[in-house]
C-alpha cells in the first residue's frame, strides 16, 4: 500500500473520531469504535514508515516479525496460525 494512502487513511479516521467525540462524547459506542479504527490506522502508518526505512528482510526475518504481530492478537510468538 503506498505510504500516501496510509497517511490519508489515518487522517480520515482521525477526523471521524474527532467528529464523533464532539457530537456523541468520548464514552459513546460509535466514538469508541472510531477510536479503535484510528489507532489501527496509526499503527498501519507507523509500520509502513518503518518498512519503508528498513533494509530488505530475509524470509526468516519477515516470519519472525509477523509472529510478533500475531502474538498481539492473543497467540504465542512463533505459533502457527
Amino acid at each position: 500500500m503506498p505510504r500516501g494512502s496510509v497517511d490519508a487513511s489515518f487522517r480520515s479516521k482521525r477526523a471521524a473520531y474527532a467528529s464523533r467525540k464532539r457530537h456523541h462524547g468520548a464514552d459513546h459506542p460509535t466514538t469508541q469504535a472510531a477510536s479503535q479504527e484510528m489507532r489501527e490506522a496509526a499503527l498501519a502508518r507507523h509500520i509502513s514508515r518503518l518498512v519503508d526505512a528498513a533494509p530488505p528482510l530475509t524470509d526468516e526475518q519477515r516470519a519472525r516479525l509477523a509472529g510478533l504481530l500475531k502474538s498481539a492478537g492473543g497467540g504465542q510468538v512463533g505459533e502457527a496460525a
